[in-house]
């Protein structure tokens, strides 16, 4: 019997997979709600391996994997990604060579043999701001040449925030009618709150972009990552992709659950 951490985002079809692997034999181990605390659980119960989901936001799943081979702690526990389309799986592949890779009809075995094969040198790939790294905030957040981009709630010199567009792309503030991208700044959690049902709207027909001051900047922002993800789903919205536009400002991308996949694979 082995100890499992099971990582999934979606706790109905986590169901049969946790019943999947204590049917053989294994003690697993499951959060309905995946937050930030996940890793520091993982690193205190040093489970026997992490399994990974990466049908429902694969990037997700990749930066949990990328952390825990980034942290002495916990690098050396095997990881077994399981299903995901193939274009996504590749891509962690590149950056994960040495993970195990598999589908739900073979996970036990899977975990056997990743288990069997621990190793105490796995590759440790570059941390998520390093890979980043000398990206400007257009190419992070997806805003492409020619294509229009919508701003709400701007603060002073925007712009700048934004830095070098893509050419032929512009900004347009508060316009009417949906643009490709849209960059919503959220300034106090009341606003915030109470402009949710319009955004998700919009969010429908947009790649929307959820900025806030880090905690670093000043004033103090009374807005967090945590606040915005969480008043967010409540509304029936789900992030997918998180990204520092700038020294001073954070960004959070958020699509109506129905439509995350399909706007996730569109970036």
């Amino acid at each position: 019997m082995a100890n499992i951490r099971l990582i999934h985002w979606n706790a109905s079809e986590a169901a049969s997979q946790i019943e999947l692997l204590r049917s053989a034999g294994h003690d697993v181990a499951y959060d309905e709600k995946i937050n930030p605390g996940i890793s520091r659980r993982i690193r205190e119960t040093q489970p026997h391996a992490v399994v990974i989901d990466l049908s429902r936001l694969p990037s997700h799943g990749r930066e949990v994997a990328v952390y825990l081979r980034g942290q002495k702690a916990t690098r050396e526990l095997p990881l077994v990604f399981v299903g995901g389309a193939e274009e996504k799986v590749a891509a962690i592949r590149q950056l994960l060579p040495d993970a195990t890779y598999t589908h739900v009809g073979k996970l036990k075995s899977a975990i056997r043999l990743a288990i069997k094969n621990r190793t105490a040198s796995p590759v440790v790939p570059p941390q998520t701001m390093d890979r980043y790294a000398g990206r400007t905030a257009a190419q992070k957040m997806g805003i492409r040449p020619d294509s229009a981009v919508a701003v709400f709630d701007a603060p002073r010199a925007y712009a700048s925030v934004l830095g070098e567009l893509p050419t032929g792309a512009s900004l347009l503030e508060e316009p009417s009618e949906p643009c490709a991208v849209t960059i919503w700044f959220a300034h106090d959690p009341e606003t915030f709150q109470s402009a949710l049902p319009r955004m998700r709207r919009i969010a429908a027909r947009s790649k929307l972009w959820v900025a806030w001051k880090k905690k670093s900047a000043a004033p103090a922002s009374r807005i967090s990552e945590d606040f915005v993800r969480n008043a967010a789903s409540a509304a029936g919205l789900v992030d997918y992709k998180v990204c520092a536009i700038d020294a001073t400002w954070s960004g959070l991308a958020l699509a109506p659950k129905r439509t995350r996949t399909t706007i996730e694979n569109s970036l």
